[in-house]
C-alpha cells in the first residue's frame, strides 16, 4: 500500500471525525519529532497498539478490502495491572469490506455511530466457538441467514470465535468497544491473508500508524 494511499485514508477519517465533532487525543496528531520528545508515552502508546491503523490487509486493494482505526485507550491481554477494555473508532468507505475474522479472547461491541449503515455477515467456515448475537440486546434469530443491516445508532454484540466480516453501506463511523485488543495475536482470518500492510514510501507519513511509532 503506498504512504500516499494512507495519507488519504487518514484525512477522510479526520474529515468525518469533524462532521460528527468528535475529538482525539492529542497524540493523535504527534510527529516522530513529538515521539522522540515524550519516549515514555511514545512507549506507552506502542506497547497498547494506541493510535493510528491502516490496513489493506495485505490484498493491495484497499478501496475493496481495508479498514482505518483509531484505538483510544487498550490494555494489554493477560497484564491485569493494565485496562481490562479498549475502544476504537473505525472509518469504513461505501463497499469496503473487512475479511472475515474471528478472535479467541475477544469479546466486542460493533456500533455504528454515524454515516451510512454497517452490513455484517457471519459464517460457520473457521468458526471455533458460537454464542447468541444480540442487536441492541435483542437475540438474532439466525446470524448465518444473511447480513445483518445495522443503521446509525445500533450495536451488535460479536460472540469469541465467531468469523465474522463487514462492510459499509454509504461511509460508516462505526465505534468498537471490547476487551483487551491485540491485533498482534488475536486476529484468525478464515482466508490467508495479513493484519498489517507493506508501506511503499511514495511520500512523507501525514501520521505515524501506531506500529510505526516504537
Amino acid at each position: 500500500m503506498k504512504r500516499s494511499e494512507i495519507n488519504a485514508a487518514l484525512h477522510r477519517a479526520e474529515a468525518m471525525l469533524a462532521e460528527y465533532r468528535w475529538r482525539l487525543p492529542d497524540w493523535a496528531a504527534w510527529t516522530p519529532d513529538d515521539h522522540a520528545r515524550e519516549p515514555d508515552l511514545s512507549a506507552h502508546l506502542h506497547a497498547r497498539q494506541l493510535g493510528w491503523d491502516v490496513t489493506d490487509f495485505g490484498l493491495g486493494n484497499f478501496r475493496e478490502k481495508g479498514l482505518v482505526l483509531f484505538c483510544v485507550r487498550n490494555g494489554q491481554q493477560g497484564d491485569p495491572a493494565t485496562l481490562p477494555y479498549a475502544e476504537k473508532l473505525l472509518f469504513i468507505a461505501d463497499g469496503q469490506v473487512t475479511p472475515f475474522h474471528a478472535h479467541k479472547v475477544k469479546l466486542e461491541d460493533i456500533i455504528v455511530r454515524g454515516g451510512g449503515n454497517l452490513m455484517v455477515a457471519f459464517t460457520r467456515d473457521g468458526a471455533f466457538d458460537e454464542a447468541p448475537v444480540l442487536v441492541d440486546g435483542r437475540t438474532v434469530t439466525d446470524p448465518y441467514g444473511g447480513p445483518i443491516r445495522l443503521t446509525p445508532g445500533q450495536s451488535i454484540t460479536i460472540p469469541r470465535g465467531m468469523q465474522h466480516s463487514f462492510w459499509g453501506e454509504g461511509d460508516v463511523f462505526v465505534a468498537e468497544v471490547s476487551q483487551c485488543n491485540d491485533d498482534l495475536t488475536d486476529n484468525y482470518f478464515l482466508e490467508p491473508i495479513g493484519r498489517f500492510t507493506k508501506i511503499e514510501e511514495d511520500e512523507p507519513p501525514y501520521r505515524l500508524l501506531w506500529n510505526e511509532a516504537a
